[in-house]
């Protein structure tokens, strides 16, 4: 074998590992946290916002 069909095999095993890995059961949780933090931004947004305008508002 030559270099060229190493780096092809050693590739598409990399491949294979990060797809097993991200589509097993042990990882849903850690993806769904994950998938949910752009929301949670949002809402410590708020939050500050609705501070802020009470305390200027008294």
């Amino acid at each position: 074998m030559d270099a060229r069909s190493v780096v092809t095999v050693v590739s598409l095993l990399t491949f294979i590992g990060i797809v097993i890995w991200a589509w097993s059961g042990r990882r849903k949780a850690d993806f769904d946290e994950a998938a949910n933090l752009p929301f949670a931004d949002e809402e410590d947004d708020m939050q500050q916002t609705q501070n802020t305008a009470e305390k200027q508002h008294g």
